[in-house]
């Protein structure tokens, strides 16, 4: 259940990548229902378009741009900006939930793995950012979530790569936070932990085969370390996303919220 206004975010127009995933996919719905426009991105035209009708039969006024794009490359990542701006106009919330799992323990690790996870879920966050940032202090307004993770808060075996990308993320969303409130921007992020999306599904596996269990003894063992019992939905995780894009959080500033059903407390 939804605890926002229809009105939460009108006339605000929010610019989504990573939207073909469970979190952005999750929370592109939701910023529609809360009056936005948006504007989704990804690498996968089909499930961006699915995306796009989803929204548009759950909330008739939706208002939804589709732009495919690369977020390793420069020209697209310009792109997506003007042709975003030339369709809803100035880019006021940006949601930063592209991102890949990936790398090993660190004996097992190989450069192209580290350079991969690296290249996708902290420098294009930061070059994107940096684009939607210009026009954001023209307006001197706007919100910036970035997505990072319980393994951006803390180490787990295995997870190198990926944790170190999501501890980039962390900080890299409390330095900028000190230099975008002076233009009136808001920038926090949120750190999930097991959330049921294929991502987070394809997490567990992975442990799983690491530790010689089936995925659904790792599931359970997974849920037992939980306080809660339970994975976040990417309804829970989009809902909290939405509530850091609204005036409704007007005096948090650089924040890493946790959603964790209990499991990180600190």
């Amino acid at each position: 259940m939804s605890v926002f206004s229809n009105e939460a975010l009108t006339e605000q127009h929010i610019l989504i990548t990573g939207a073909t995933g469970g979190i952005g996919y999750a929370t592109a719905k939701e910023a529609v229902k809360a009056g936005a426009s948006v504007t989704i991105t990804g690498r996968n035209e089909k499930k961006l378009s699915e995306l796009k009708q989803a929204c548009e039969q759950e909330t008739p006024s939706a208002k939804v741009f589709v732009c495919p794009t690369d977020l390793n490359k420069v020209e697209e990542r310009k792109r997506l900006v003007q042709e975003a701006q030339h369709t809803f106009g100035a880019i006021e919330g940006l949601v930063n939930s592209a991102g890949v799992i990936g790398g090993n323990a660190l004996d097992q690790l190989t450069e192209d793995d580290l350079r991969s996870v690296m290249e996708l879920n902290y420098f294009s966050t930061v070059l994107l950012t940096q684009e939607v940032y210009e026009h954001m202090k023209e307006l001197r307004r706007g919100a910036v979530v970035n997505l990072s993770s319980l393994s951006g808060l803390r180490g787990t075996h295995s997870n190198t790569a990926y944790s170190g990308s999501k501890f980039a993320i962390t900080g890299f969303t409390q330095s900028f936070a000190v230099e975008a409130v002076e233009h009136n921007i808001r920038v926090n992020a949120v750190c999930p932990g097991y959330v049921d999306t294929q991502m987070g599904q394809q997490a567990i596996k992975n442990k799983g085969e690491r530790e010689g269990r089936s995925y659904e003894d790792q599931l359970e063992r997974a849920k037992a370390g939980i306080p809660s019992g339970q994975l976040s939905t990417p309804e829970e995780v989009a809902r909290t996303i939405i509530f850091l894009l609204s005036d409704a959080s007007s005096n948090i500033i650089g924040e890493s919220l946790k959603i964790s059903g209990g499991s990180v407390m600190r």
